[in-house]
């Protein structure tokens, strides 16, 4: 069989080789140990791969009105679009209750949800919301992404 030049190359071809190697990078990014970024811009490994946190993203720490918090976040994975609720109780700006509720599209990413919300309770309950940034949680990496994006949400709403 003869090839056509690259110039000639469809451009569904082109495309299809650009997203498989984006998937392989994704792929390959989950499994890179996880590390946090600190207050003072420093980098820690997490060692057991539990969780990290980061100081607050906000000009100083703000002041959240006490109360029960829902948003939804979401996260890509190498196959879809995964997404997740994240309900939580504040009180004086900590943590004090944290519910996940995930929808798994694939079987591997119900795995991982549940790897998470199993654990998720352990990493943030008793931390003051502006220190939460969870990078790695039961195994679970991906996940922490959608979590993150839902407490982002939620401090902007429980602002006061």
């Amino acid at each position: 069989m003869i090839r056509p030049p690259a110039s000639r190359q469809t451009a569904t071809a082109r495309v299809a080789t650009a997203l498989v190697g984006i998937a392989g990078a994704v792929v390959l990014a989950g499994c890179a140990p996880a590390a946090t970024t600190g207050q003072n811009g420093g980098t820690g490994d997490t060692g057991d791969g539990s969780t990290g946190s980061t100081g607050s993203t906000g000009g100083g720490g703000g002041t959240y009105a006490d109360g029960t918090y829902t948003a939804e976040g979401s996260y890509q994975t190498p196959e879809t679009v995964e997404q997740i609720s994240v309900t939580v109780t504040l009180e004086n700006d900590v943590i004090t209750a944290v519910e996940v509720v995930g929808d798994p599209q694939k079987s591997e990413s119900e795995e991982y949800q549940g790897e998470f919300i199993g654990g998720i309770s352990d990493v943030v309950v008793g931390k003051d919301i502006d220190e939460i940034s969870v990078s790695r949680v039961a195994g679970s990496s991906l996940t922490s992404g959608g979590f993150n994006q839902a407490i982002e949400t939620i401090k902007a709403e429980a602002a006061a």
